[in-house]
């Protein structure tokens, strides 16, 4: 069943109605020391903006903004709704994000940001402990080296994590090659 993600079992493809994005953390003081950060914010962007064609919601927030800025300006008007501040490491370790979370009843997550051994690899890896299917955006998650981003992508897809990358959200979500949202998408990725 799609709205249940069963223990021991590989996670079902992603359903519009029932996935949500969440964007951990890409600010301007910690874009700046990521490895390959100008592909990240190119990736970063085609996904939100083809996440917005779906409409899928966005869920964003930012680490210290008093400390690391806010969220950069390249992707903070393809948000929708404005970032939940945190000093946790984990997004989950907030209440008022578990909150947001839970008002969207929705249970896929798609993450993507920064840094994936850090903020990125905490928080997916409580989201799997309270039951969601995590799907991670390899092509739009990094950290300050590539080491640290591989071997976050190896503990999360072995604690139940999808790794999937950004054409392949898109085009799952999307469905069929039917329709106006199809060219759309093509628009965006290509």
């Amino acid at each position: 069943m799609a709205d249940e993600p069963m223990e021991g079992k590989t996670q079902t493809m992603l359903v519009p109605d029932n996935t949500m994005m969440l964007l951990i953390d890409v600010q301007i003081a910690l874009l700046r020391v990521m490895h390959h950060k100008d592909e990240l914010v190119q990736n970063l962007a085609k996904l939100l903006r083809g996440l917005r064609v779906l409409d899928v919601p966005i869920l964003c927030t930012e680490q210290n903004p008093k400390g690391l800025g806010a969220t950069i300006p390249e992707l903070a008007p393809l948000l929708g709704e404005p970032p939940l501040e945190k000093l946790a490491f984990s997004c989950c370790g907030e209440a008022h994000f578990t909150e947001a979370l839970e008002k969207f009843d929705r249970r896929q997550v798609i993450v993507a940001g920064i840094e994936s051994h850090v903020c990125v690899y905490q928080t997916t890896m409580d989201l799997l402990d309270a039951g969601y299917g995590v799907q991670i955006v390899a092509d739009a998650v990094s950290s300050r080296t590539a080491e640290n981003k591989q071997i976050a992508l190896e503990r999360m897809a072995a604690a139940g994590a999808s790794i999937t990358s950004v054409e392949m959200v898109l085009f799952e979500l999307l469905q069929d090659a039917s329709g106006p949202k199809f060219k759309e998408i093509l628009k965006i990725v290509k």
